[in-house]
C-alpha cells in the first residue's frame, strides 16, 4: 500500500511567533483513508511527505453523492496590492472567519466544503530560531477531519484551506488557535449542512478532553530554505 505523509509548516515571523496552525501529518495509506472516509475509489498523489503553502496535499470531497480522496494545492491564490504582474499569488491556506471576505460565498453552497485528513497537527514552541513540535492528536482516533473549503482557481486549479477556530483548553498553553475539528459522524453535516451549521462548527468549542499533547525535541523548521510565510483571512 502506498503510504501517504502530509506535513504543514508555517514560517514564523522576525519576531519569531508562529500564528496559525500550519503543520499536520497522514501516516496512513490511501486505502485506510480512505475507508475511514468512505471514499470507494481512492487515486494515487503527488503529495509530498510534507505539504507547504502552494504545494499539493490530500482531501476529500464529494460529487454527485460520492466522495472523493483528491490532490489539490493547499491555499487559495491571492495577489497582494502593489505586487508585480509576475511576481506569485500568496496562498492563504488557513480560514479566519468563514463568514467574511473571500470564503463566505464559497461557505455558503456545501459542494465547496470539503474534509481534510489528519493523524496529526504541531505548534511551535521554544524561542527564536530553536521552536521545536508540539504534537497534538485525538485520544482513540487514527485518524480525523479538519473542516476545509476548495474551489478551482485560474492560477493553481483545484485549490483548499482549513478552517480554524479559537483554541480550547487543551491546546491554549501553547496556542491561542486550532483547526476546526470535525467528530466522525458529523462529516455529513459539514459537507451538506446549511450556512448556519458551517458557521456554528467554526463559533464551537471542540472538547478539550479528547485532545492529547506530545512535546518533542525535534525542530520546527528542518529545510534549509524555509516556504513564505502563510496568509489568514
Amino acid at each position: 500500500m502506498q503510504a501517504i505523509a502530509l506535513s504543514v509548516y508555517s514560517k514564523p515571523d522576525e519576531g519569531g511567533a508562529v500564528h496559525i496552525c500550519n503543520l499536520y501529518t497522514v501516516r496512513l495509506s490511501a486505502a485506510e483513508v480512505a475507508a475511514h472516509f468512505r471514499v470507494p475509489n481512492p487515486m494515487q498523489s503527488n503529495a509530498p511527505e510534507e505539504v507547504y503553502p502552494g504545494t499539493p496535499g490530500m482531501v476529500v470531497t464529494e460529487n454527485e453523492g460520492v466522495r472523493e480522496l483528491r490532490s489539490m494545492v493547499w491555499g487559495f491564490p491571492l495577489r497582494l496590492k502593489g505586487m508585480k504582474p509576475e511576481a506569485k499569488p500568496k496562498p492563504v491556506n488557513n480560514i479566519a472567519d468563514l463568514a467574511k471576505g473571500m470564503w463566505i460565498g464559497l461557505a455558503r453552497k456545501p459542494q465547496w466544503r470539503c474534509l481534510i485528513p489528519v493523524t496529526g497537527f504541531a505548534e511551535a514552541e521554544g524561542e527564536k530560531g530553536r521552536m521545536t513540535r508540539t504534537w497534538f492528536s485525538l485520544k482513540d482516533q487514527p485518524v480525523f477531519a479538519w473542516a476545509g473549503l476548495w474551489r478551482i482557481s485560474d492560477e493553481w486549479g483545484p485549490v483548499y484551506s482549513g478552517v480554524m477556530t479559537d483554541a480550547n483548553e487543551a491546546i491554549q498553553p501553547v496556542h491561542n488557535r486550532m483547526p476546526v475539528l470535525l467528530h466522525a459522524d458529523e462529516y455529513e453535516q459539514w459537507l451538506h449542512g446549511s450556512l448556519d451549521d458551517a458557521l456554528a462548527f467554526q463559533k464551537r468549542t471542540f472538547p478539550p478532553e479528547l485532545v492529547t499533547m506530545e512535546r518533542t525535541s525535534e525542530l520546527w523548521a528542518k529545510k534549509k530554505t524555509a516556504p513564505e510565510a502563510p496568509l489568514l483571512l
